[in-house]
């Protein structure tokens, strides 16, 4: 078995792993170059990653990253070679590569229904601390929006920081939420090969921006809601449905019917109740795990 750093050339054969392991689990796995790119963003891949190959191609995969206090661990063991000890040994790398960062408690992720490695992050002192919802919805026609005035995002760096500070406020209740600079969150969205200003979309009450949501377009199998949030001032009043529906309509007139987002299935806002409202339904589930640090 060798064991490599894994570069952006390999984020091909990443991604097809990640969906050979979650289409063992019966999920529907439509995994991206793009989705590998976003997921190892804040990795240093050189000292951080690991990819694991036999004779028979990749075997297993692992990388960590630290988010403000947060670390987070990522390991995948592709269905071939599943109980052979791949699983204990990504946990192991994961958690040496962050046990001397200034990091109050490290993340690990699993599939809902993967109980094996839900297992084996609790026998190492793990808790289950938050599940999240994928949902999708498959539009048969054409939908209406409530009358309200929703406008395109123009791209430009004054829109930009507006629309920054508007999610930023937004995502204040978000668990876990730390806020990242207008510089950094400006580059890493702009600079992504699924950029599309025209799939981002605000609602102003006056001059300021109420509500945004930022879209993406064949990611998942059709359109995704990357982001979407309502500032505190202006929840009740419909936004977010109305912007939901506007880009539901969207991605209908481009082709896409399918329409899929991720949710915390316990968020304070509601939202699962609202996606649920305008026809999603959960597709698959994920699992946080976590650990604290002390001393």
């Amino acid at each position: 078995m060798n064991v490599r750093p894994f570069t952006v050339d390999d984020f091909a054969v990443v991604a097809k792993l990640l969906e050979d392991d979650e289409r063992s689990f019966g999920r529907r796995a439509e995994v991206s170059v793009n989705n590998i790119r976003e997921w190892t963003q804040f990795t240093d891949l050189p000292n951080e990653s690991w990819l694991y190959e036999d004779d028979d191609g990749p075997a297993a995969v692992g990388f960590v990253y630290v988010y403000g206090v947060v670390g987070v661990g990522i390991g995948v063991v592709h269905p071939r070679v599943k109980g052979r000890g791949l699983g204990p040994e990504l946990l192991d790398r994961s958690d040496a590569a962050l046990r001397d960062r200034e990091i109050e408690k490290i993340h690990q992720f699993a599939l809902g229904s993967d109980t094996a490695a839900h297992a084996l992050l609790e026998s190492r002192g793990y808790h289950d601390a938050r599940h999240f919802f994928e949902m999708a919805i498959e539009l048969a026609e054409r939908p209406d929006v409530p009358y309200v005035t929703i406008e395109t995002f123009s791209g430009d760096d004054a829109d930009a920081r507006a629309f920054h500070a508007a999610l930023d406020e937004a995502f204040q209740d978000h668990w876990e939420h730390q806020g990242q600079s207008f510089e950094k969150w400006w580059e890493r969205n702009r600079t992504n090969p699924s950029y599309d200003p025209t799939l981002w979309f605000l609602i102003r009450d006056g001059d300021e921006i109420a509500a945004t949501c930022r879209n993406e377009a064949n990611r998942n199998g059709g359109g995704y809601v990357a982001t979407i949030g309502v500032r505190r001032p202006w929840r009740g009043k419909g936004f977010a449905k109305a912007l939901l529906l506007h880009t539901f309509r969207e991605f209908w007139d481009r082709g896409m019917p399918r329409v899929t987002l991720g949710v915390d299935a316990a968020s304070p806002t509601g939202a699962t109740h609202l996606y649920e409202r305008v026809g999603m339904h959960v597709e698959a589930e994920n699992v946080v795990f976590e650990r604290l640090l002390t001393g």
